[in-house]
């Protein structure tokens, strides 16, 4: 992995929805609910709600005509889908650590959504790499280290054939005895 990586770009879980272009003032006061499909439920013309999990989720907007009572169920289908965009990230617990102290390395949910058996493959900077989603290693002497995080897969002929990401890990000389 001797190409230089950028810092990783988080990818939020996150949506706004609008239904306030369909607001008939005529119609009289409507209450708009929103079931998010991960068991939230939000009421407003305009509303933003971020998601705990990577997954497909689908949306239904239910409408309440607020003086008859009258709910339209599912007057608005939505479908939401975090998973086939390219995600590239790592945590590093700790980030700054002793000579001699372990680090996990976890690529959280990094993924190639467009690509078949994907690797994760870990350079640390010091001499040492490997593979896995969720690695520990220890460092040997003190410095900065740009530990990268990489993603290869294999076809078909839209997937990426690399993709990595970087982050520093400080290290800093044991403690004295």
């Amino acid at each position: 992995m001797s190409v230089s990586c950028p810092l990783p770009r988080v990818v939020e879980l996150c949506v706004e929805l609008d239904a306030s272009a369909s607001v008939d003032q005529a119609a009289g006061p409507l209450t708009f609910r929103w079931q998010m499909g991960d068991g939230t439920t939000l009421t407003g013309p305009m509303v933003a709600h971020c998601y705990a999990i990577r997954r497909r989720y689908t949306v239904q907007l239910d409408v309440v005509d607020d003086k008859t009572g009258e709910v339209r169920e599912a007057e608005k289908i939505i479908p939401v889908d975090f998973t086939q965009e390219t995600v590239l990230n790592f945590t590093a617990t700790p980030d700054t650590v002793r000579v001699g102290q372990s680090v996990a390395f976890d690529a959280v949910d990094s993924q190639l959504p467009l690509c078949e058996n994907v690797v994760v493959l870990w350079d640390f900077r010091d001499g040492v790499v490997s593979n896995g989603r969720r690695v520990q290693h220890v460092f040997r002497r003190p410095g900065q280290y740009a530990v990268r995080m990489a993603l290869r897969g294999n076809g078909p002929d839209s997937c990426p054939s690399s993709h990595c990401v970087g982050r520093v890990i400080t290290v800093i000389p044991a403690a004295a005895p």
